[in-house]
């Protein structure tokens, strides 16, 4: 199909049709412009059909773009595509076939378009110099005028990057959360704002290759981390694989970029008396960060999810809460009694109101949920983390692998370990034992019993 693009995209020196190809056994339908109803903020092409050598039947084939999508007009684009449908046709009618190689026919067509004497070319056909693939040709044709016109009509090589990136983030807005497509967003701002400054030469999608993505990328690991180059990579690919699922590029370039070892951060959980302490000076100090904390702590929410909750989403008489979850649209979990018997009179609230605000619980707050758990991160910080000098990494997510550790180990006394996990499993909201087992390792929560006994005999 690249090599028929090529033919079709480009001026032939012969534009004649000879009455014999009319001829032809019709296995193919004639090609049709697509137009969108008029529409130039939508791609216009030209399709047909070939018919398939196993089935007999006419299939559609891949459609035809070439460069009719830069073009801003719809006069532009109809007269480009026009050409590209008689093209098309023609060489239909001289036997090229979607099903097998062309290179043949391609070759000779070539030979015959540079065996026309210059002299009978019409001074109109020099317009627009025929390209074909160097592929295809022994050596190339030198033709002074031509390369000279070939300056001043360049390629296009595809979509700009802005414009690109633009296209695949309006595709991916339906398909993943509003946080993800704003990383999305990020992603593509810095990755045009570096090309710009290092690679001023690379204005298309088409000119982003292996080398230009990793160059990219390195650039990241260099000013921060193999863990943000990751996540860099991760967004890039998925917005370049729409790109080339679309045909604006012919490959993701990414795909063949590996991901690098990153070392984790790992929230601190708590000691006994630091948690204790915490809470006994946030009981005065600052009630409303208290209750949030132990949402976290006694509910085992995340803080995200603890700042998307609504008054509505609590239902005090079954003792439930509804959430969106982190791998799950909608959540329900138990409300345990030492969250209840913190909870204020919640029926004369607006329902539709945040349960958790700046200044009062259940109430309006205008903000993304990204940068309430911010909010509450930096108030942490400020009234808990700064007060007791605790460590960087004890935050408010360490609440939960906190209580998480001592919940395991209240279920393991008087019980198997398989079904103390069983049972957490089911407070914890892990899909899988798997999962959950990991989670108890990477938070140290699975500990063993008292080996001094092993050592008597020193």
């Amino acid at each position: 199909m690249t090599i028929l693009n090529e033919f079709l995209t480009f001026e032939h020196n012969s534009e004649h049709d000879s009455a014999h190809n009319l001829s032809h056994k019709r296995d193919f339908s004639a090609p049709k412009i697509y137009s969108a109803k008029g529409d130039i903020k939508k791609r216009w092409y030209v399709y047909f059909s070939f018919r398939d050598p196993e089935t007999k039947k006419l299939k559609r084939q891949k459609n035809i773009y070439g460069n009719a999508n830069t073009y801003k007009t719809k006069e532009d684009r109809l007269a480009l595509l026009s050409r590209y449908r008689k093209r098309l046709l023609k060489l239909l009618q001289q036997g090229y076939n979607p099903y097998v190689d062309n290179t043949e026919l391609f070759k000779k067509l070539s030979e015959e378009a540079n065996a026309i004497p210059k002299a009978s070319v019409p001074k109109k056909a020099y317009v627009q110099p025929i390209t074909f693939p160097t592929e295809l040709l022994k050596k190339e044709t030198p033709a002074p005028k031509r390369e000279f016109l070939r300056k001043k009509t360049p390629k296009v090589e595809g979509l700009p990057l802005r414009e690109a990136f633009d296209f695949s983030l309006k595709i991916k807005a339906n398909q993943i959360s509003k946080r993800s497509l704003k990383d999305y967003e990020y992603t593509t701002i810095a990755f045009i704002k570096w090309a710009a400054e290092h690679r001023p030469d690379v204005t298309s999608i088409r000119q982003v290759d292996k080398k230009v993505a990793l160059d990219y990328l390195n650039a990241v690991l260099i000013r921060s981390s193999a863990r943000n180059r990751n996540n860099n990579r991760l967004n890039l690919s998925s917005l370049f694989q729409t790109l080339e699922e679309n045909d604006h590029i012919d490959y993701n370039p990414i795909k063949k970029i590996p991901a690098l070892r990153s070392i984790p951060t790992r929230n601190k959980s708590y000691t006994t008396e630091e948690h204790q302490k915490i809470f006994k000076y946030l009981k005065t100090e600052d009630p409303i960060l208290l209750l949030f904390i132990k949402f976290i702590s006694y509910n085992l929410l995340r803080p995200v999810e603890v700042c998307r909750l609504k008054i509505k989403d609590i239902n005090i008489q079954d003792k439930t809460i509804q959430f969106k979850a982190k791998n799950s649209p909608l959540k329900t979990k138990l409300i345990p009694n030492k969250i209840i018997e913190e909870l204020p009179d919640l029926s004369k609230l607006d329902p539709e109101g945040y349960l958790f605000t700046p200044i009062k619980i259940g109430g309006e707050w205008d903000a993304t949920d990204v940068n309430k758990s911010n909010y509450f991160s930096k108030r942490y910080k400020s009234v808990v983390k700064d007060h007791f000098n605790l460590d960087k990494d004890q935050t408010l997510y360490s609440f939960r692998h906190t209580f998480i550790s001592i919940l395991y180990q209240s279920l393991l006394k008087g019980s198997s370990p398989h079904a103390a996990k069983s049972e957490l499993m089911n407070i914890t909201g892990h899909a899988t034992m798997d999962a959950l087992e990991k989670y108890l390792r990477d938070i140290d929560a699975v500990m063993p019993k008292d080996y001094s006994k092993h050592f008597d005999n020193d």
